[in-house]
């Protein structure tokens, strides 16, 4: 009888033991909200894939759109006539004043040998750099590494081109680490060349692709400081000059640019949004840049972060779901090469509205891994519970790390900022160039992006920060 009666107490144990485990299994799933959502969204996007329709329709009716340009307006047209024709609510046009540069038809380079002889090397003007004269400039060429030992050169520099030739670091896994460490030849290159004395600065192009391909960029120079013309050179082109310079450290080069800054034009934001059912004024902001580089279609920069945000909305609203807060995609303008169309969003008088957070997508078209959040901790770990609804798509991976330009300004003002990050290694083989074509661009891999934004907005929709 003994033996019976310890029996069932085992079983009895063991019953209880399943019972209890199958009711935290229940009680696990209550505490996970919108799988059903987020798994909706998924099917349907990857089903559709209307991002990547977008896209192509931006890249090959419009194509590259640097701002003041007619391309440029001819995107904001196509920005706002897309997302009426998708029936989003409050579709307009927010005025933005933003710079017109203009490339111009010369861009030219070449090495000059001892024996007369000239090497043509690829190179491209960095946007906002001046002319040279019409004949161009013809001068000995000095190369460094760093600012640091620009300085050091003294006079030697004088009167000389100077090429600035950090690469990226290779060993860096994070290449958006890599280009932080070699981007500042480019932002204040002629700035520092022109402190020297120097006639002109030539950039090792901002990709760790040995190509003969050039990437242009934004530049900037300094009122109190004179203005010398910059370019950015190929990475074979930048290698080909080492070689030469490290056997004859007399090497000439001839550099030939006819680019110009004409007046301001006015521009525009676009936006729409899917208005809030319970919150209305309560705002989350999802975007990328509308305008884009003169080099190539602008694709991954930033075709791709327009359009996922687009399709977000699209399917959110073909799906039925009905945000409790304002879900509002912004096509910023002018983030290339002044930041206008993010200031003027953060500017704008908004009576009566509150922005919850802003999420940003400018890292191309590649698969999401997850998203990226400036703010404190507790705000971290608010936007990371809902990580398990991107698990799916292995686009869960939510961290401490930067926003946006876009939306740094929100930012400035205590609006967390989120940003998606998608696998990153190929991204600066096309940034600011012409690789950044619609063909380099997956479309499942750049509809994943759309449908992780999709969910992690509607998810912080319904449930705030």
């Amino acid at each position: 009888m003994q033996k019976l009666l310890t029996a069932f107490v085992l079983i009895g144990s063991i019953l209880f033991s399943i019972h209890s485990t199958l009711g935290q299994v229940a009680d696990t799933t209550k505490e996970k909200p919108y799988e059903n959502v987020a798994r909706d969204i998924i099917a349907r996007g990857l089903l559709s894939c209307k991002a990547y329709d977008f896209l192509k329709e931006l890249t090959t009716r419009v194509g590259a759109r640097l701002s003041g340009s007619p391309q440029a307006e001819k995107a904001v047209q196509w920005g706002k006539k897309t997302m009426e024709d998708n029936g989003f609510d409050n579709v307009r046009l927010e005025p933005v004043t933003v710079p017109h540069w203009v490339r111009g038809p010369v861009e030219e380079a070449s090495i000059i040998l001892s024996d007369s002889k000239q090497i043509p090397i690829t190179i491209c003007a960095l946007g906002g750099s001046i002319a040279t004269a019409e004949d161009g400039i013809t001068a000995e060429i000095v190369e460094v590494k760093s600012f640091d030992e620009l300085k050091k050169m003294g006079d030697a520099a004088k009167g000389k081109i100077i090429f600035f030739n950090r690469p990226f670091d290779r060993t860096k896994f994070n290449t958006f680490e890599a280009y932080s460490g070699a981007v500042d030849q480019r932002g204040q290159g002629a700035v520092e060349a022109a402190k020297a004395a120097g006639v002109a600065a030539l950039v090792r192009s901002m990709t760790s692709r040995l190509d003969d391909v050039p990437h242009t960029g934004a530049m900037r120079y300094v009122d109190t400081i004179p203005k010398v013309p910059a370019a950015a050179v190929s990475a074979i082109g930048a290698n080909v000059l080492d070689s030469l310079i490290r056997k004859d450290d007399h090497v000439k080069v001839r550099l030939k640019l006819s680019c110009q800054k004409l007046p301001d034009v006015e521009s525009a934001n676009v936006v729409g949004e899917l208005t809030g059912t319970e919150h209305p004024n309560e705002v989350i902001v999802i975007g990328g840049h509308l305008d884009s580089w003169d080099k190539g279609q602008g694709a991954h920069d930033d075709g791709a972060g327009v359009t996922e945000s687009i399709e977000a909305l699209r399917l959110l609203k073909e799906l039925g779901f009905k945000p409790k807060r304002t879900i509002r995609a912004v096509l910023f303008i002018n983030e290339e090469n002044g930041l206008a169309g993010g200031k003027a969003y953060a500017a704008k008088d908004r009576p009566g509205e509150k922005h919850i957070a802003a999420i940003e997508t400018d890292a191309g078209g590649f698969s999401p891994r997850g998203f990226s959040v400036q703010a404190d901790s507790l705000m971290i770990e608010k936007i990371a519970r809902w990580s398990y609804l991107l698990r799916p798509i292995d686009a869960d991976r939510i961290q401490k790390g930067a926003g946006g330009a876009d939306i740094s300004e929100l930012g400035k003002k205590g609006v967390p900022q989120v940003g998606l990050r998608p696998d990153g290694q190929r991204y600066f083989d096309y940034h600011h160039s012409d690789n950044d074509t619609i063909d380099k661009v997956n479309e499942r891999e750049l509809e994943l992006g759309a449908i992780a934004l999709a969910i992690l907005a509607y998810a912080i929709a319904q449930e705030g920060l």
